[in-house]
């Protein structure tokens, strides 16, 4: 709420130096580096652990409706004007700030350890030594790597595909709308045995639709398969982040959580970069599919190195 007060301010001052503008980004990323893990370990300690993969879809679901509106929502504001974007959303980001005071503060233990090297990294080695823990991660950041593609996407539109700024709006709004309809989905119907399987079919599904898309010239079948990219993916997400809060205790979540964050925007970033590279030296298509083959290539050897991962069953308890 603070950013966005801070960039009404700057632009009701009218044009001047960028550099505030760079200031003020810099503290909402590193804002959002604490808010982040806080906010993800919160859930296992408000929701029952039986009822915990049910919250976890829902908070899903929330956030890719948000991914989805939010944009569109600031776009028809800033149209209207940017003050009227920037206070509004410093208004919403206030309510929700007032509404995280209403939530009971749950039972739990508070370190008093002093902050040392071995703290510091506590979340790392946590996952290293918890192998369920440290496959369902590196599963999504070898698999999202290789098979990014949305970096591409105007390149498809455009060029392949030869739609408009309406068409690429739509490719890049398919995966979120698959995605909320399994998550909603999920929140109804959990996934109630041989979770590790079917997290690491739905991987290679991934990878498969990927492909699809990469071949597809008509553009139903690339948005068809670009949602059902999407509705792959939220298995994977729901089934990982629903593991990684079960098998993590209460004194490193936060830790972990952290990690998990610097892995999935890591992935997400270098996969874009590894698209666009592949795609100037190989072409755009080559280098989608080599990167949906690539993901199935990794759930499959996944399975091999997590036998762990690939025998956990259950989502409301660990085993």
């Amino acid at each position: 709420a603070g950013c966005a007060l801070a960039l009404l301010v700057l632009t009701l001052r009218g044009p001047g130096s960028p550099l505030p503008i760079f200031v003020v980004l810099a503290i909402f990323g590193i804002a959002r580096a604490f808010y982040g893990p806080a906010s993800s370990s919160l859930v296992a300690n408000l929701v029952p652990q039986e009822d915990f993969a049910n919250a976890i879809a829902w908070n899903s679901s929330a956030w890719q409706t948000a991914t989805i509106v939010g944009p569109v929502a600031g776009g028809l504001l800033y149209g209207v004007s940017a003050e009227v974007a920037y206070a509004t959303a410093a208004i919403l980001m206030l309510v929700a700030a007032l509404l995280v005071f209403t939530i009971p503060k749950p039972a739990q233990q508070t370190a008093t350890d002093k902050p040392t090297m071995q703290t510091l990294f506590a979340g790392f080695g946590y996952i290293w030594g918890e192998k369920i823990v440290l496959g369902a991660i590196s599963l999504d950041l070898f698999a999202v790597l290789l098979s990014g593609a949305s970096a591409l996407l105007p390149v498809y539109a455009r060029d392949i595909l030869e739609l408009g700024p309406w068409g690429l709006g739509l490719l890049r709004s398919a995966p979120g709308i698959g995605a909320i309809c399994v998550a909603v989905w999920l929140a109804g119907h959990p996934i109630r045995d041989h979770a590790g399987k079917i997290m690491l079919g739905f991987v290679a599904l991934f990878g498969a639709f990927t492909v699809l898309f990469g071949v597809s010239t008509v553009t139903w079948l690339s948005i068809a398969a670009l949602a059902l990219l999407g509705a792959t993916d939220m298995f994977s997400v729901y089934i990982r982040e629903t593991l990684i809060q079960l098998w993590t205790p209460d004194e490193v979540r936060g830790r972990v959580n952290a990690v998990n964050q610097v892995f999935v925007g890591a992935s997400n970033e270098v996969g874009e970069f590894r698209a666009g590279t592949m795609a100037a030296l190989i072409g755009t298509v080559p280098a989608v599919v080599i990167g949906g083959v690539g993901a199935v290539a990794v759930a499959g050897l996944w399975a091999y190195l997590f036998p762990a991962l690939r025998q956990v069953r259950h989502l409301n308890s660990r085993n």
